[in-house]
């Protein structure tokens, strides 16, 4: 307390006291014992009413001992095993653990990871993926401004994420236990497959194959890719202490409709400590169909290619740019994409009021808004010969088909004239217009269907700007070309509405996410929040089978179905209260990555204990590894004076003395007909 505080303390005691004294003693004919309690409890209720007003704070120093934090950093992935290293693992890690010294001068944390960074003092070593890079993000999250060692005790092979070796803070030493023989085994390895999803029947598709050789001696393997009992294509290849990969191209043919599994083979006779890597099996979905794209526009614009590219990458789609006054017949496509309609669209859009095709609308400055007024009733355009840009606004209650937010509202706006776009009849919408962040109450993407014609519109030029910053952002263009394909595939089907729509891949690898997601209408083709619906999988050769409740999540139902074997499963998703269901399969391919190792990626470790100004270590380094932390003076222990404040007296508690003690004083006065 301060000097002030400690004067009013004194202050208050006197003006109590002397306030009390004034009334029961000063004026009192009968200076009784029974006036000396009554004083003594209105001293108390004046001396508390004053200290409920000072309110005196109590200032406590308290010292308190931080040690530098000590990550250890266990590989929990199921390569540890496969390399014969899980108990190396778990004794090197106890011993690292339970070092009194170490506890003494560290805070042992204890981690461990495989897909997944978790803190963990129990391993089980079953994890699907390793991903270092996690555990460089997550320790900087949880030791903010605080430079501290880590010991990660791991085989150093990474099967996701990005490369670990320039992810890890160089101010922060890191000191890798490598597990498993680093002595180089002869093995043939089949190192990546290239293949696309989709091949059209009666075609043949591409296969790019990488094999990767580990040995020093001159060698000669065969390598084949089969189907079923029929090997499609074999060639050989030599290796030598000179020449370690190979790539291979080979074109199969497309000659079964329907998922079609295939398995290349790489071998030779030599025998190999893993021969688990020797093969890969592979699926492509067969289709006999495809869809023609016309891209009708007479301006050259950078969104056409970009719009190309993005439909493209499904290679079930084929867009051809074509003039609107040299077009095929309508009958050749399945989608018209109307880039900017101008008055030489007249004619395309009269001929295909009689062809039905849907159409694809998409606006800018070169756009005739009073053709498009004419031509289609699902949008009104009150347009002026200004321009402006829009910025998009995700509608999270879009339920026409399941679509995720890909950061439309982080994307460079689009440019169309200034004016008012009404809606009118069925149109959903999935971007809103915002005008420098006021929402202009217009859309910017929506969706129509009128007598089973289906219309989109995007309204605004340049969104291949939208593709650029989704690569910027991603790395990658794949999250834009989703969201356009997933226009496309509205546009290329007229079946009509469907209560209960499911969405699921027709093959898996073993150790993937196996995620199924589903959506659920009401008879007005709203989003239902409150349906019930469930999935059973049934193993197509075991015949056994396993439930599931698919959970709510957002605009759609999932349900995760990891940790199934290798095989094909048939599956029914029924929603319970309308009994409405859909079955369809799909096939878990035989192909676990954590089991393609058989050394040690000793090189890389290496390079993350160098870049961090640590060191690399083995299993039987243990104790020079713990004398190394004791003796390193940059991990020091910090004493911190901690600084509490705290009211003398809970204001709550006061006020009930208080009350107390005037209450006590009002009944003894009462009692003794003082009043």
């Amino acid at each position: 307390m301060t000097i002030n505080t400690v004067l009013l303390l004194v202050f208050s005691l006197l003006i109590a006291g002397g306030l009390s004294f004034f009334q029961y003693y000063y004026k009192a004919k009968n200076k009784s014992k029974l006036n000396l309690f009554l004083a003594f409890l209105r001293f108390l209720a004046i001396f508390g009413l004053f200290l409920l007003l000072i309110n005196p704070i109590i200032t406590r120093n308290t010292l308190e001992i931080v040690k530098p934090p000590l990550a250890l950093v266990v590989d929990n992935s199921s390569s540890i095993p496969y390399l014969n290293a899980d108990k190396t693992a778990l004794t090197t890690y106890k011993a690292l653990a339970s070092n009194t010294a170490l506890q003494e001068k560290f805070d042992i944390q204890s981690y461990q990871f495989d897909n997944e960074f978790q803190q963990s003092e129990k391993f089980n070593f079953k994890g699907t993926q390793s991903n270092l890079d996690g555990i460089a993000k997550d320790l900087k999250s949880i030791n903010k401004n605080v430079v501290f060692p880590t010991v990660i005790i791991t085989d150093g092979n990474q099967t996701s994420g990005n490369d670990y070796v320039y992810t890890f803070d160089s101010t922060n030493k890191v000191f890798p236990i490598v597990l498993g023989d680093t002595t180089k085994l002869l093995d043939l390895k089949i190192n990546q497959l290239n293949v696309n999803k989709y091949a059209f029947y009666k075609n043949k598709f591409p296969v790019e194959v990488f094999v990767q050789y580990s040995g020093d001696k001159n060698l000669t393997a065969d390598f084949s890719i089969s189907h079923g009992n029929s090997v499609l294509s074999k060639q050989t290849i030599s290796f030598s202490a000179s020449k370690k990969t190979a790539v291979v191209n080979v074109l199969l043919p497309a000659n079964k409709v329907g998922s079609q599994v295939f398995k290349a083979t790489i071998n030779s006779k030599e025998k190999e400590k893993n021969s688990y890597n020797n093969t890969k099996n592979f699926a492509v979905e067969v289709i006999d169909q495809k869809t023609n794209i016309a891209l009708v526009t007479v301006i050259n614009h950078p969104d056409i290619g970009a719009l190309k590219r993005a439909i493209e990458s499904n290679a079930q789609h084929k867009v051809t740019i074509v003039n609107p006054n040299n077009i095929n017949p309508l009958r050749d496509y399945n989608i018209l994409i109307l880039y900017q309609p101008t008055t030489q669209f007249k004619k395309l859009f009269e001929e295909n009021q009689s062809a039905g095709i849907n159409t694809f609308i998409i606006t800018g400055n070169h756009t005739d808004f009073s053709l498009l007024n004419q031509q289609q009733s699902n949008l009104l355009f009150k347009m002026s010969s200004q321009k402006e840009d829009y910025l998009a606004s995700f509608n999270s209650q879009f339920n026409l088909f399941a679509i995720e937010d890909i950061g439309f509202e982080n994307f460079p706006p689009l440019q169309n004239a200034y004016g008012n776009i009404s809606v009118n009849g069925n149109v959903s919408v999935l971007l809103s217009s915002k005008i420098r962040n006021i929402a202009a109450n217009s859309p910017l993407v929506a969706f129509a269907e009128n007598q089973g014609k289906r219309t989109a519109f995007l309204l605004g030029e340049n969104s291949w700007k939208w593709r650029l910053q989704s690569h910027v952002d991603n790395q990658s263009f794949d999250k834009f070309d989703i969201f356009v394909d997933k226009i496309i595939q509205f546009l290329a089907s007229n079946s009509s509405k469907k209560s209960l729509v499911v969405h699921h891949e027709s093959f898996y690898n073993s150790g993937d996410a196996i995620e199924i997601t589903a959506q659920y209408f009401n008879k007005n083709y709203e989003f239902d929040e409150k349906a019930q619906l469930t999935i059973t999988v049934v193993n197509a050769k075991t015949k056994q089978s396993k439930n599931y409740d698919l959970l709510k999540s957002n605009n759609s139902y999932k349900v995760n179905l990891d940790g199934l074997t290798a095989g094909t499963y048939n599956f029914t998703v029924k929603e319970l209260n309308s009994k409405t269901s859909y079955s369809s399969h799909f096939e878990i391919l035989d192909f676990e990555i954590e089991k393609q190792f058989v050394n040690p990626d000793l090189e890389k470790l290496n390079q993350l204990a160098e870049l961090t100004q640590g060191k690399t270590y083995f299993p039987d380094q243990v104790e020079q590894l713990i004398k190394a932390l004791l003796a390193d003076e940059s991990y020091k222990t910090i004493q911190k004076n901690n600084v509490t404040k705290s009211p003398l007296i809970d204001w709550k508690w006061l006020l009930v003395l208080i009350a107390s003690l005037l209450a006590t004083e009002w009944f003894v006065r009462k009692y003794n007909g003082l009043l």
